[in-house]
Order: structure tokens, then sequence, then C-alpha cells
């Protein structure tokens, strides 16, 4: 079954764009408040590397999610959006001077800390600001995750994180410091898992962690889980929403929360990935030795996630109903990774005609370049195209 679109209004816009549905977005939004809100003291955070397209990120603000950045510029627009700057976190490797000054300035809800440099930058600026900063350190739990291996965040190998040996002497340099509030604990495993024993493993570790710091008589107060929770990329229609459900009840049934405890949530992909589709027009169609090409003006410069981490997106012809044929899906970038599928079968497709590439919402427009000099996509909502 295809997805439904407006396809008169399509016609009326300049392709390869985006088109997000508002309603999937905010029934998503609505599953992700009910299922978070049957466990107390449960708080989200949108991830914003997700997809920072403005009125997206006006109607997650409206839900009262908070928001989880990684860059000073994913701030600026977080504050712009309206979320408040109480319920901003911001985590990364690589936070610069530029970028940690801002988040003090903002008087951002907390810093999830990477390595002891870091904080100790930290401690320095915030004492010239005199302020105090909140921070949460990001341990890396080594524990791996079902994903692909350029999305997995949880290992010892990975870049991410203090290591769980590091753990005590790193509080203890931040109990030291006068300008720092050490609040909690943060942890990522991964993007793109569908199997809850992987977070299952991640709530094991964090109650080990919390067994050794509760016998130092340490009791942090936050919790940070980070996100993870995949979406249905090869059935966008049948599962629309993500299980969120199974997901915020395995961490209720497997993390040993202390009573005074908060457990926050950055889920991405999970709440935008589902409402997003990317818009392409074919140019021609070509007939090759042992294959015919639908050659589409949308390309990896758009929608780079099939070259980067050879992903699947559902593709359809949304203006055929003739019988299927099979074509490989290819853009006009001058490379070979230039593929959005291979050998998909699509109704008759004719030079014209518009495809659709589903469950785009998250890593898409966010990830688009200008290589090649080409224009970046727009981003249009259903709202705005009634």
């Amino acid at each position: 079954m295809k997805g439904t679109f407006p396809i008169h209004k399509f016609r009326e816009l300049e392709t390869p764009f985006y088109y997000y549905d508002t309603n999937l977005l905010r029934h998503t939004l609505d599953t992700i408040r009910k299922e978070a809100g049957k466990y107390n003291k449960f708080c989200v955070h949108y991830a914003v590397k997700a997809n920072a397209n403005p009125k997206v990120l006006s109607i997650i603000r409206e839900s009262g999610l908070g928001a989880d950045c990684v860059s000073g510029g994913e701030i600026k627009a977080a504050i712009k959006a309206g979320f408040p700057a109480n319920k901003i976190v911001y985590a990364g490797v690589g936070k610069t001077d530029a970028e940690i000054n801002l988040g003090l300035d903002y008087d951002i809800f907390c810093f999830n800390v990477e390595s002891v440099p870091e904080l100790e930058v930290i401690n320095e600026l915030a004492t010239a600001k005199g302020k105090i900063a909140r921070v949460a350190f990001r341990i890396n739990p080594d524990v791996g995750a079902h994903t692909h291996a350029n999305i997995t965040t949880g290992l010892a190998e990975n870049k991410f994180g203090i290591s769980m040996k590091d753990m005590d002497h790193v509080i203890d340099r931040a109990l030291e410091m006068n300008n720092i509030n050490f609040v909690g604990l943060h942890f990522h495993i991964g993007s793109q898992i569908l199997d809850m024993g992987d977070f299952t493993a991640l709530c094991n570790r964090i109650n080990e962690l919390q067994e050794k710091l509760y016998a130092r008589q340490i009791i942090v107060e936050h919790i940070n889980v980070g996100g993870g929770l995949g979406i249905d990329y090869a059935h966008p229609n049948r599962q629309p929403v993500p299980d969120f459900a199974s997901y915020f009840e395995t961490y209720h049934k497997h993390l040993k929360l202390r009573p005074q405890q908060t457990l926050h949530f950055e889920l991405g992909r999970s709440v935008v990935g589902q409402c997003g589709s990317l818009i392409t027009k074919v140019i021609y169609v070509k007939q090759g030795t042992n294959k015919q090409f639908a050659i589409v003006d949308g390309g990896m410069t758009d929608l780079i996630r099939p070259a980067l981490y050879q992903a699947y997106h559902k593709i359809e012809n949304i203006t055929s109903d003739e019988a299927t044929e099979t074509y490989d899906v290819v853009g006009p970038i001058c490379e070979s990774s230039d593929v959005f599928g291979k050998a998909i079968d699509l109704n008759k497709v004719k030079r014209g005609d518009l495809i659709a590439l589903r469950s785009a919402g998250a890593y898409g427009e966010i990830m688009a370049s200008g290589y090649n000099c080409r224009q970046l996509p727009q981003g249009y909502t259903s709202d705005e195209l009634v």
C-alpha cells in the first residue's frame, strides 16, 4: 500500500523537496507523552540532530519535549523554536569554547561531558563568567547494539564517552571544582535499535555502576539513557509509530532507579523518521544493457543515508498505477554511490513521475549538502499544503 500524498500540491513545487506529515508527527508525539507518562519522572528530550526543520521543531516544542543538542547551532535552533533553556541538554565530544560559553550564557539544563579535558575547560569558562555549570558524565558502557557499525556508539572502541574504569576519577575531579555541579550520568549505545534486549543490557550495566556509586554514598539526581529506538523502514504504513510502549516499559522494568532520580531520554529518529518523505521527480528512464534506470532529480546530496549507510528506504511511484516494472533508482550526482535502490519494483515509470522515498524524516533534510553546487532541498509540512 502506498502512502497518501497531496499530489496536486506537489505538482506546484520544485523538486526535490521534503514533505512532513504533521498529523503523523503529532500522533507520534501524543503516543510518546502517553507512554512515558505512565511512569514517574520520565523526561523526554528530542534529539535535534535528527531534523532541525524550524516548522518540525516548533511542533515538537509545542508537545512539551525538551531538546538534546550536539552543537552550538542546535542550541540556537532550539532556543529560536521556543524550547526552554532549562530543558536543553548539550552533548558531543568536541564542544568548542564558543559553544560552551553559549550554553553557559543561556543557562542550559546540563552539559553531557565526555572527557576530563572538557570538564576542565567547562569549569574554567564557568569560573570566568561566575556561573555554576551543571554536568552529567557520558559513560561508555561497552554495550554493543544490533545496528549498523557507523551508528554504534556504546563500545569501548568508539570515540564517545568516558570509560567505566575512569568514572570514579572523573567524579572526584568534578567534586573538587567550585564551578561544576555534578548532577548525573549519561549513556547512549547507538541508533536504529529494534531489539529491546540491547536496552535491557544497558539497564543492567547502569545498575552495576549505580551500585558502585551507592557504595560511595553517591546517588546522582539524573540518569540519561540517550535514545536509539529504531523505526520500520520496510513497512512505514504498517508501523507508522514506533513501539514506544515496549521501549519505556523496558526501562521501567529493568532499570533500578532510586526514588529521587529522574530518567531522561533523547529520542530523535523515532520521533520524526516516519513523518517525512523525500519527493523527487523522474528526469529520464534509461534502458541499460541488463536493467533499466529511473533517473531522478534528487540525489545523495538530498538524502545521503543510502550512500553512507547502505540504508534502505521504501521507494514508491506516487503518480502511477500501471503494472510494476523493475528499476535501479539513481540520482544525478557524479558519484557511483548515488543510488537510492537497486532492482526496485515500481509502478511503471515515465518522465515527470513523482517518486517518494519514505521514512526520510530523520537524517534526511538535516544531512543535505551542496556538493556539485546543488541547492539544498526545501521542507514543507502538510499544514502548509492543505
